[in-house]
């Protein structure tokens, strides 16, 4: 059994509107919760990933703090990588 976290940003330029912060929560490869800037919450896909997606949705804190990781880690990542591309 494994768990794992993937962060990741899609992107189709290097402004800040055009980016999407996304961090989804697995279990033995399956994802069970993930996290969109997008939809700006949480959202579970299995009965373990709603209720953990409900607690998490109702604390403002972890909320601001997610959506603050768009600027955060994408905005100076996707700098990086349009640049290079």
């Amino acid at each position: 059994f494994m768990e794992y976290r993937v962060v990741r940003c899609v992107f189709n330029s290097s402004e800040l509107k055009d980016i999407e912060y996304i961090d989804s929560y697995c279990y033995n490869k399956k994802e069970y919760a993930r996290f969109s800037s997008s939809v700006g919450k949480y959202v579970g896909y299995t009965e373990f990933g709603v209720k953990n997606a409900e607690r998490w949705n109702k604390d403002p804190s972890i909320i601001a703090r997610m959506n603050a990781q768009k600027e955060a880690y994408c905005l100076n990542n996707v700098g990086i990588d349009y640049q290079a591309a």
